[in-house]
């Protein structure tokens, strides 16, 4: 077979939806993995729902997953006279056909076959006509001559046989009265003209594929491999909706998960391979295959999304994983990073990013590099700086001044201090939390005293000591 060149052609009527997220990694993924191209097409036709908001916005979720495209983004609209130059191609090949009926006419037509007890498809008059019998000057439209025996057969790579009786399909429009082409002939006729092998889209545009074929045998184009993937469902089993939580992609990225997280989640969601669950992208590229997608809906499991998150968290380079945390906390509105805070961060991912699904849980866990002097204690930690206490913190101090900053150096110095008073470290760690980040539960305290450093540590230790 030649070149892999999947397509992913969303309408720009709203944000990037988490199933055509999906379906834009399928795509992504199957085409990468066999050095193909990966295309993007933008379905702008219906102008009064397309706006140049939702298409940025396509933009950004594809962006934000990392899935990235080859050459230009095509606009469907632009096209618009290519496809009606094949519209007019296919008259002139006799596959479609003038109809000047009327819509009573089709209308009245469809009510004496339903009154017949027949099926309602439309057979037009004008199908067979002599050109010389064609009203001058009347509106018409062109229409496919779909065959009206028999049956179109789609050998789906997911669905399997799918067989659809052409006695229930009328003679699709092509071009409507006002010269503009249908969605079905543009998907075509883009498809083609982008040289695409591999159409893989959602099993909502299965029943479409019949139409579509029709049109490539018309022409007498190369069909392509067709792959229909189920929809994704919420946890209750029905169709994914706002009242099962988030469905945007942009609005998970602002949730805060991990993009390489989501595309390891969205990759399982629906597809397999063996027992593998924790995978690269590159990984996934070498597995991924269209066998694998299996027909029933999937269903979203925030709680396994979290867990592979989790895992990507935890494998991440820090530099990227910072960077990715600054982006995080701009497009969800939070106040980014100070230069002290971002330097902080670095030096504490290594042990915080182990712990943590999520970019807000991160944030979380890292609030004793982000406080700033005077740490104020909440309720609980402010239990454990009593006189005693206090005292202790206030004879650590000046040991700390020239102690050489590593846990290896610190571990000393605070047993020590432990042991004059006759206490376990467990007793001297809650006053030192407290001290240190103003909480009860925090890492460990050696970890946050390497990553604030031994000015910051020595003021925090006499605020709290008083």
């Amino acid at each position: 077979m030649s070149q892999v060149v999947t397509r992913f052609a969303p309408s720009p009527t709203g944000y990037l939806h988490i199933g055509g997220g999906r379906t834009a990694l399928f795509n992504w993924l199957y085409a990468r993995g066999r050095g193909g191209k990966f295309l993007l097409r933008i379905e702008d036709t219906d102008r009064e729902r397309s706006t140049p908001e939702a298409t940025a916005a396509i933009l950004r979720g594809l962006n934000w997953l990392g899935l990235d495209w080859d050459g230009e983004v095509v606009s469907q609209f632009a096209r618009r006279d290519r496809h009606a130059e094949v519209a007019h191609e296919m008259l002139a090949r006799g596959t479609a056909y003038k109809c000047f009926s009327t819509q009573e006419e089709i209308a009245a037509f469809r009510a004496a076959e339903e009154a017949a007890g027949r099926y309602p498809v439309f057979l037009s008059p004008w199908r067979d006509a002599d050109p010389a019998t064609h009203p001058e000057g009347a509106p018409y439209v062109i229409r496919m001559k779909a065959p009206r025996t028999g049956e179109t057969v789609i050998d789906d790579q997911v669905q399997g046989r799918v067989v659809i009786q052409n006695a229930t399909l009328d003679d699709m429009i092509v071009l409507r009265s006002d010269g503009t082409p249908v969605y079905m002939l543009a998907v075509v006729v883009d498809d083609h003209d982008m040289g695409v092998t591999h159409v893989i889209r959602g099993d909502d545009h299965l029943n479409n594929a019949a139409r579509q074929q029709m049109v490539y045998d018309a022409m007498g184009w190369q069909v392509p491999v067709w792959a229909h993937i189920p929809l994704i469902h919420g946890p209750d089993g029905k169709k994914l909706s706002k009242r099962h939580g988030a469905t945007g992609v942009e609005e998970y990225q602002a949730m805060g998960y991990p993009a390489a997280g989501m595309r390891n989640y969205l990759t399982r969601l629906g597809w397999a391979h063996g027992d593998a669950e924790i995978f690269t992208s590159e990984e996934a590229m070498k597995m991924f295959d269209l066998k694998g997608i299996g027909r029933a809906p999937a269903r979203l499991d925030f709680k396994k999304l979290e867990n592979t998150c989790g895992h990507h968290m935890a494998m991440a380079d820090d530099a990227a994983l910072l960077h990715e945390l600054k982006a995080f906390l701009s497009v969800s509105g939070r106040a980014p990073l100070s230069a002290i805070q971002e330097a902080r961060m670095m030096a504490a991912l290594p042990f915080l990013k182990k712990s943590v699904k999520t970019f807000p849980e991160l944030m979380e866990k890292a609030a004793f590099l982000l406080a700033e002097r005077p740490i104020r204690p909440d309720p609980k930690a402010a239990e454990a700086l009593d006189t005693v206490s206090r005292g202790i913190l206030k004879s650590l101090t000046p040991r700390l001044q020239n102690a050489s900053w590593t846990k290896d150096a610190l571990e000393p110095i605070l047993t020590a201090v432990a042991e004059e008073n006759g206490i376990g470290f467990g007793k001297l760690a809650a006053p030192l939390r407290a001290a240190l980040a103003g909480r009860t539960v925090t890492p460990s305290v050696y970890d946050m005293m390497l990553v604030i450093g031994r000015d910051e540590t020595v003021h925090r230790l006499e605020d709290a000591a008083g």
